[in-house]
């Protein structure tokens, strides 16, 4: 008479057999996570130089290009390139390695409104002498007025 040793071979092959569905909770977790901690910082991403903008009843721009290059003229005088400040001869010779790369790129120029017109003036020299074609000067809208 055989003696039975241990559990039969069929019952071993189904406890280890291999699972093909993945289980997705702890993906759905980590992706609801980082959504969260993306809401929270996509806004703080867009702040710039603080710059008392004019007001104008001017169309927007329509956004074409994903990476615009900024320039801040504070009211000081002082500019910035992003939240960078640089001098007006560092921003030329930045300027023109850039547009030696991608003369299209569009550059907007948020000046203060008490800066003089020749302030002003002397940074759009520096990008147009740069190679730059397109270059917007932001203001704040307002809406248009009844007269």
């Amino acid at each position: 008479m055989g003696v039975k040793l241990g559990k039969p071979r069929r019952g071993r092959l189904r406890a280890h057999a291999v699972m093909a569905d993945i289980n997705v909770t702890p993906l759905v977790d980590v992706m609801l996570v980082l959504l969260i901690i993306f809401m929270i910082t996509a806004p703080l991403l867009t702040a710039g130089v603080a710059v008392n903008l004019p007001k104008a009843q001017a169309k927007a721009i329509n956004q074409q290009d994903n990476s615009p290059i900024e320039i801040s003229v504070t009211k000081g005088g002082a500019i910035y390139m992003g939240e960078t400040a640089v001098k007006l001869e560092r921003l030329k010779g930045i300027l023109a390695a850039i547009a030696q790369e991608n003369p299209d790129r569009r550059i907007y120029i948020k000046a203060d409104q008490g800066l003089s017109y020749g302030q002003v003036m002397g940074v759009m020299a520096a990008v147009s002498s740069s190679g730059f074609t397109k270059i917007a000067l932001v203001t704040d809208p307002v809406a248009a007025q009844s007269q």
